[in-house]
């Protein structure tokens, strides 16, 4: 009886440890407000947890060459010497689209904006996958600003 109910325990323990580790491989983004204000969501999954991960076209060199050729350092920032990374998030969408972008860790207000302004400007990715399945995935990337 003894052995029967220990086996019972760490059963459990296992189902508990397990199922929240799927909880970890996604996360929910602010999709839409409703006509009666209730916030809408919508899940993703977390970049580490797809078997295919997202991909900028032509790869991580072809993304900061995009980065470099888009980025319009503000002004008066420049002039100010403010520099930085910005870090943001975004959505991958099963069909490539980027949405959701908003900034994680920011420097200043034109330079988040800035980075808002490129990231939302990207062109399509390839999208994550899970088992060959396209599925929404979050993204974190850093878009430095540097004198």
């Amino acid at each position: 009886m003894k052995i029967h109910a220990l086996s019972l325990i760490a059963f459990t323990a296992i189902a508990i440890a397990t199922s929240q580790n799927t909880f970890s491989q996604t996360c929910k983004v602010r999709s839409v407000t409703s006509a009666n204000g209730c916030t809408v969501y919508t899940e993703v999954y977390e970049y580490d947890y797809v078997d295919q991960k997202p991909e900028f076209p032509g790869g991580r060199g072809s993304m900061i060459n995009f980065i470099n050729a888009t980025r319009k350092y503000p002004s008066e920032a420049y002039e100010n010497g403010i520099e930085g990374r910005v870090t943001c998030a975004f959505v991958v969408n099963p069909d490539g689209k980027v949405s959701h972008v908003q900034v994680l860790r920011g420097v200043e207000t034109s330079l988040n904006e800035e980075a808002i302004r490129i990231v939302s400007a990207m062109p399509d990715w390839s999208p994550g996958k899970i088992e060959e399945q396209a599925v929404p995935t979050r993204v974190v990337c850093c878009i430095p600003f540097r004198k």
